[in-house]
């Protein structure tokens, strides 16, 4: 199967994959209910990017992109939160692949809204 290449779907599971990193690492710090709640939101990106590449409907995929957006939001609370707090791991590295998801995002939601 030869898929084309789809720059936000790549980008929100490579992510994915460096939250999931850095919140083992976390973990080991015993930071439970963090690592929790930013797994669940770092991960839901794109998991619900992926879900809006078979919407029902032009209306379902931008609910679906706007639904990761929320996640998007709602992430970097999270990070934020560990970026600020000085007992945490370092998360740095993970704000610039964020941030770019996020422009992407809005790009997205931006040009596909209903008229």
């Amino acid at each position: 199967m030869n898929e084309k290449e789809n720059l936000i779907l790549d980008l929100t599971f490579e992510f994915a994959l460096a939250i999931i990193s850095y919140c083992e690492e976390l973990e080991l710090y015993r930071k439970y209910v963090i690592s929790k709640q930013l797994l669940r939101s770092g991960t839901s990106i794109g998991a619900n990017v992926r879900e809006a590449q078979s919407p029902e409907s032009k209306a379902d995929f931008v609910h679906k992109m706007k639904i990761a957006a929320k996640e998007a939001d709602e992430t970097e609370y999270w990070l934020s939160l560990c970026q600020k707090t000085s007992s945490y791991p370092n998360c740095d590295h993970l704000f610039p692949k964020f941030t770019s998801i996020q422009k992407i995002l809005s790009k997205i939601i931006g040009s596909s809204k209903l008229k």
